[in-house]
């Protein structure tokens, strides 16, 4: 099978899909079946250190099958998707060059978006001014916060969830920072031409029901394997805040209250779950807006025959 034909645009394949559905045991069989190199769409698996909470793959998965865009930053670090572009591009470049073929895994729907798409001409994070926005979303809550949003700009207040600190803080710093909504300048986006012909296959949930098992199943099994002790660690050896977006990632938010002392351990497994559930709720959401994908049951026995198969075909086309 060959990479590309003469004259053509080099294939890269985009697996993607919601939390816990598979992705990674679906790509290590693909790097064994196909001339293919797992570039990461991760927010946090970019983040050193960060390794039971983000369910990063193994020493030995990363031996069978490297993963590029893992563990390239300190927890105190920050990351964006116009730098991920950029790592994304440059990785790919490389593995092309190699005859070889891209295969980006991930959930980070957003990192997808501004490869494929471009960015949108969003200002630069305010350090003063996301310190004071945090400050306030402590005293008064999140939700009068999202209140407050959906007064200046209802388009973005209304696909958030009230207590969505992160994507709220976010919306209201563009405005004040721009003088414009969000939603406006996000319908501004400065299109990218993407040098590849890109295969996208997404794996989603045949019942719903038998995903938030999953996404139960899983966590639980961060709490065995220590994710408890594991922020406890990362707290005593960095000067870490709940502000920074390492932190902000799902089910370390939650062991940090737990930390705290804000809430015991069956609170903790229960917002972390719920947390999980709302992060794969929005990253369907992206899914079905999407075009051109070629959607898998990740609960289907076969999954990984029948993803080989598609990509097969649609290389060899």
């Amino acid at each position: 099978m060959s990479p590309s034909h003469a004259g053509e645009l080099p294939p890269a394949i985009f697996l993607m899909g919601p939390t816990a559905s598979g992705k990674t045991g679906v790509a290590v069989e693909l790097v064994r079946r196909l001339p293919c190199e797992i570039v990461s769409v991760d927010s946090a698996l970019v983040y050193r250190h960060l390794d039971i909470g983000t369910a990063k793959p193994d020493a030995g998965t990363l031996a069978r099958a490297p993963h590029r865009l893992v563990d390239l930053l300190e927890p105190t670090d920050s990351y964006s998707a116009a730098r991920f572009r950029q790592d994304a591009l440059a990785a790919m470049a490389e593995i092309t060059a190699q005859g070889r073929i891209p295969l980006l895994v991930g959930g980070t729907m957003l990192y997808f978006k501004a490869l494929s798409q471009g960015l949108s001409d969003l200002p630069q994070a305010d350090a003063r001014l996301r310190a004071e926005l945090t400050r306030r979303g402590k005293a008064l809550g999140w939700p009068a916060l999202h209140r407050e949003l959906a007064q200046i700009d209802p388009d973005t207040a209304a696909r958030l969830e009230p207590t969505d600190a992160q994507r709220i803080q976010r919306a209201l710093e563009v405005c004040q920072l721009s003088g414009r909504p969000m939603s406006a300048l996000l319908g501004q986006e400065r299109r990218a031409h993407l040098p590849y012909r890109v295969i996208v296959a997404a794996l989603v949930p045949g019942e719903r029901a038998v995903l938030h098992r999953r996404i139960a199943d899983r966590f639980d099994a961060m709490l065995e394997q220590g994710l408890v002790g594991e922020l406890e660690q990362l707290r005593a050896r960095y000067p870490l805040s709940l502000a920074m977006p390492s932190m902000r990632c799902v089910g370390y938010r939650q062991t940090w209250e737990y930390l705290d002392g804000a809430c015991d351990l069956a609170a903790l497994r229960e917002k972390g779950i719920a947390a999980t559930r709302q992060l794969a709720k929005r990253q369907l959401t992206w899914l079905r807006a999407m075009a051109g994908v070629e959607s898998f049951d990740c609960l289907d026995g076969r999954l990984t025959d029948r993803v080989l198969d598609y990509l097969a075909r649609t290389l060899d086309a």
